[in-house]
């Protein structure tokens, strides 16, 4: 009879440890997730130190259809429906999208925290070192810090100028001066050409996995003529809120929406990476 308790006890408790475990990775695909920010790109808002909680909820969490990412594959994946799209300024964890030669290709294990500044539709420039989107006078990103930015010479600029994107002499922009660039969305129909092909060609490769080419002064995809393209899901422009020392869209170009996790809702703790003291004026601090 003692022995029939204790198997019962010993199951109940497996039962429970069981049950947390479904319940936590539940929640973690469908609602929120946990990140340690290991660099201060995002200074001031979001400190080197900081544990962010990412909502999934808000825009939608995503469900791979295999594990094919994880292997570095593009995978098919379905974004469950969102209560809100991904807006101006929203400080986004995304998968780092490319590869040093420009490539589209998710890095399941590598995450990055930016802020969206340009969305589908926007045309994105930056007029000495200020953020501008046409139609839209409201600042976007950290506006004092592209204050500063402007006031730096030109000439510090110069030696990145091809390290921008789209890293092509026909486009010598810098993070001081860019664009104008459109951002594409989901249905969007846009004419390409031998000059703009550059800005978009990894978006087309990565929608379709096929091969762009260049013959007799004529666009091909994958053997087809190609004049024009219809792209298949949103873009979208993201920055560091520390401008002059954060690897964003200004050096690699856009991001895809299906590489999102989340919006930063708020600073889960925060510890000081040099001291390693808990910074408790930033415990559960919301992020905007």
């Amino acid at each position: 009879m003692k022995f029939t308790k204790l198997i019962k006890k010993s199951l109940n408790v497996v039962c429970f440890f069981f049950l947390v475990i479904v319940v936590s990775i539940i929640m973690k695909i469908f609602l929120f997730a946990s990140f340690k920010i290991p660099t201060g790109s995002m200074e001031p808002v979001i400190l080197s130190g900081d544990h962010v909680l990412v909502n999934k909820l808000l825009i939608g969490p995503r469900i791979y259809r295999d594990f094919g990412f994880l292997r570095g594959e593009k995978t098919p994946l379905k974004r469950i429906k969102g209560l809100k799209n991904i807006q101006r300024n929203d400080i986004l964890v995304f998968n780092y999208p490319y590869t040093f030669q420009g490539t589209l290709k998710m890095s399941p294990n590598q995450f990055y925290i930016k802020r969206c500044i340009a969305v589908p539709g926007d045309t994105f420039t930056i007029e000495n070192g200020i953020y501008t989107i046409k139609g839209h006078p409201e600042p976007a990103g950290n506006y004092s810090a592209q204050l500063q930015l402007s006031q730096t010479p030109d000439e510090v600029f110069d030696k990145h100028t091809l390290h921008c994107f789209p890293d092509d002499t026909a486009y010598r922009w810098t993070i001081k001066h860019f664009g104008p660039l459109y951002i594409p969305g989901k249905g969007d129909c846009l004419e390409v050409n031998l000059l703009n092909i550059v800005l978009y060609r990894s978006l087309i490769q990565y929608e379709t996995g096929q091969k762009i080419t260049v013959q007799d002064e004529q666009l091909f995809l994958d053997g087809d003529t190609l004049f024009a393209y219809t792209f298949a899901q949103n873009y979208y422009f993201m920055a560091g809120d520390y401008v002059s020392g954060s690897q964003d869209s200004r050096y690699w170009g856009l991001l895809p929406e299906d590489f999102v996790v989340g919006k930063v809702a708020f600073i889960r703790k925060s510890v000081d990476p040099h001291t390693g003291k808990f910074r408790w004026k930033r415990f559960l601090k919301a992020v905007k």
